[in-house]
């Protein structure tokens, strides 16, 4: 992993890593617009500089693609009223994931496995 602090948050690597963290973090307040722009990010540099961060851009990746596939589906279940316990439950998912991925980010772990649909 190179110095963190030798990069810009636009470039491949860990601060840009931390910023789509907290674009999707942002998401939350400010609806989904800061977790397309991070996943964007997230796209663009994935196999750039490899390894670690590339984990985590997988990791973002698959979040934000599960989560559109989950909210899709509860906005359907709306119909029959159970959508709103799903986006609830697909909340916390994605809560519980991006808290997870920071904490690993931060201590220089990569994602154990970042093919799992669960947490």
């Amino acid at each position: 992993m190179t110095d963190p602090k030798s990069e810009t948050w636009l470039e491949p690597g860990y601060k840009n890593a931390q910023l789509v963290y907290f674009l999707f973090f942002l998401s939350f307040l400010l609806g989904g617009l800061p977790s397309i722009i991070g996943v964007v990010f997230a796209h663009l540099n994935r196999g750039k500089i490899g390894g670690l961060i590339d984990n985590h851009y997988t990791w973002l990746i698959r979040t934000f693609w599960i989560s559109v596939l989950y909210a899709l589906v509860a906005a359907l279940l709306m119909i029959v009223g159970i959508g709103f316990l799903l986006f609830v439950a697909l909340l916390i998912w994605t809560l519980i994931r991006l808290v997870k991925g920071v904490q690993r980010l931060s201590r220089g772990e990569s994602m154990p496995d970042v093919n799992t649909w669960l947490i």
